[in-house]
């Protein structure tokens, strides 16, 4: 009787290494190859199967190469391998250089500076590359990328990745990149910007670890008219961005220093290069040490900006940074586990937000310092703070005084600014007393309190605007 499995079509039967994981699938192709007679010959008449090679074996890679016959092969030489010049498979390598769909080369430093002996021919096909020496930061270890490479024509590559490598770029006829990275690298401002120009179609663009250099003239730019995303996690960002223009609908991450201030690696000192930094309508603030970071969401983008050292007061400058930006268009704040510092209250932070409709305190340590801003009553400059704010957001703070809450809805209330929405959410089993609740929403429309992080109170008589019997939940 036939077996089930030989019922399965050999078209669809081929396609089945399609859904394994590429790297892992190499052993178990060749596994299908020693089933039976016509399984061997299913498979091996499949081109696409064989074409990735690590040389690892000569002869298997010989093997490779002629099943895969035309199709783009995929060549990984990594250290690990125990290559050397002398490897019988580099006697071929001239011969495949014209079918190269991707190229990984990792910690093999004498091969990337004698690129021109292995390497010289032209790759027509090559759409991956991503090279790393695997020499750390160290820069007089790092080995030089010849511009020879592949005869310096890159024209049908499509992502370039370099890791701890130096290269005096650009290399020419790069229009087809969309994405490179550059990690590890010294590498100087108008370099890049040359290789900016000879990438038209850029989509995606990372710097980690990298030295920018400044060596170019106020004044010059260069359009990135297809960016989506540029993430910049290196210090003096701002003196690349200066001379970028940015268009809206792009995303980016920026390292910035502090504590400053002033962000003295902003992006850019002149934002009209940012299309996507106009108008922004939501920004949070991330504190919690070297993972603190601001970012900022419109219409047209988002930029995410983290500080390159880690102090305890890093979040008060962060929170006070916001005053370099237009957040006239906010819409939304979300502030989480930042710490307002005492002495400098947010007052002018908050003042040029008067579009914000939704405030959210998360896991701060004095959400009563923000609660006393928007009090009209008790603000210095005889206004009402974010007049059009409907909803306030507390979550996994130290738990507050809710009477200082119904003081601040009272009085924003009697200015005509009412609050639509409080939501106060903790851990830990507080639950406010139901009479205060019942204040509060006197003056806002919906009231919402869960259980929250414990409060030892005043250290007086205990009455601190908290009780500890009731529901989890008061509505």
């Amino acid at each position: 009787m036939t077996a089930p499995i030989n019922r399965i079509p050999p078209e669809i039967l081929v396609l089945i290494p399609d859904f394994w994981d590429r790297r892992e699938r190499d052993q178990d192709i060749i596994a299908l190859t020693h089933v039976c007679q016509a399984w061997r010959e299913v498979f091996i008449s499949r081109p696409s199967l064989w074409t990735d090679l690590n040389c690892v074996c000569t002869n298997k890679a010989l093997v490779y190469l002629e099943r895969s016959k035309s199709s783009p092969i995929n060549l990984s030489l990594q250290r690990n391998y125990d290559l050397t010049p002398h490897n019988p498979f580099f006697q071929f390598v001239p011969h495949v250089v014209g079918r190269l769909g991707s190229l990984s080369v990792d910690g093999l430093s004498w091969l990337l500076e004698n690129t021109g002996t292995h390497h010289s021919s032209l790759a027509p096909l090559l759409e991956d590359m991503a090279i790393d020496s695997n020499h750390g930061f160290g820069e007089e270890r790092k080995p030089t990328l010849a511009p020879t490479l592949f005869d310096g024509d890159l024209s049908s590559l499509r992502k370039l990745e370099l890791r701890h490598i130096r290269t005096e770029l650009p290399w020419r006829n790069m229009v087809s990149l969309t994405v490179f990275t550059l990690i590890g690298a010294l590498v100087s401002v108008s370099h890049l910007l040359v290789f900016f120009e000879n990438t038209p179609l850029l989509r995606e663009v990372g710097f980690h670890a990298t030295v920018l250099i400044s060596d170019v003239k106020n004044g010059r730019l260069v359009s990135l008219a297809h960016l989506k995303r540029m993430d910049i996690v290196c210090g003096r960002s701002s003196i690349l961005l200066d001379h970028l223009l940015i268009p809206a609908g792009a995303c980016l991450m920026i390292e910035v220093d502090l504590p400053s201030p002033l962000i003295d690696a902003r992006p850019p000192k002149f934002l009209e290069n940012l299309g996507n930094l106009l108008n922004f309508t939501t920004i949070q603030l991330y504190g919690e040490g070297a993972s603190s970071r601001m970012r900022f969401t419109g219409p047209n983008g988002d930029v995410l900006m983290s500080p390159i050292t880690s102090r305890v007061d890093q979040s008060y400058l962060s929170l006070e940074s916001l005053t370099q930006f237009d957040t006239s268009k906010t819409k939304e704040l979300k502030i989480i586990g930042v710490y307002p510092s005492p002495h400098n209250p947010p007052y002018q932070v908050l003042l040029p937000m008067k579009d914000l409709r939704t405030l959210t305190l998360s896991e701060c340590m004095s959400p009563q310092i923000f609660i006393q801003a928007l009090d009209p009553s008790l603000s210095p400059l005889g206004v009402v703070i974010c007049p059009q704010l409907e909803e306030l957001v507390i979550k996994h703070c130290r738990a507050i005084d809710i009477r200082d809450l119904i003081g601040v809805a009272a009085a924003r209330t009697l200015r005509g600014a009412k609050l639509k929405s409080v939501w106060i959410l903790s851990g830990c089993g507080t639950v406010y007393p139901q009479a205060y609740v019942l204040e509060l929403e006197k003056y806002v429309s919906h009231v919402k309190c869960s259980h929250g992080i414990g409060w030892t109170g005043d250290g007086g008589d205990g009455d601190t605007g908290m009780g500890t019997e009731g529901g989890d939940e008061i509505l």
